[in-house]
């Protein structure tokens, strides 16, 4: 943990320590919102769509077309809050995953 001082015009130095954990440069951004009375700054990659070919971004639209379709089937999980949330979810598909092998194997025997 560490502290940091907010200094006129709302700044907020990141200690060198935290940015090197999670490999943050200069300029790089950052996601700020607030969440259970805390501040949460995430950093985001933003990509320009301009940078890509008329057919790289209709393959884009294309999944993502795809993956709205999903997530409408119910075919998707989440939101999570943490990622704690989201390792004891995965580990309880990992049960029930087991589970029906299990089940699978006790048939054909």
């Amino acid at each position: 943990m560490s502290l940091v001082r907010l200094k006129t015009k709302s700044q907020v130095t990141i200690p060198d320590a935290l940015r090197q954990q999670l490999g943050m440069q200069v300029g790089d951004l950052l996601e700020a919102k607030v969440h259970n009375g805390s501040i949460v700054l995430k950093p985001k990659v933003v990509v320009d769509r301009d940078e890509y070919t008329p057919v790289q971004r209709r393959q884009i639209d294309v999944q993502l077309a795809k993956s709205i379709a999903e997530h409408k089937k119910g075919k998707s999980y989440g939101p999570f809050e943490t990622h704690e949330e989201m390792i004891d979810f995965l580990h309880q598909q990992v049960k029930q995953s087991r589970a029906r092998t299990v089940k699978t194997n006790k048939r054909r025997v």
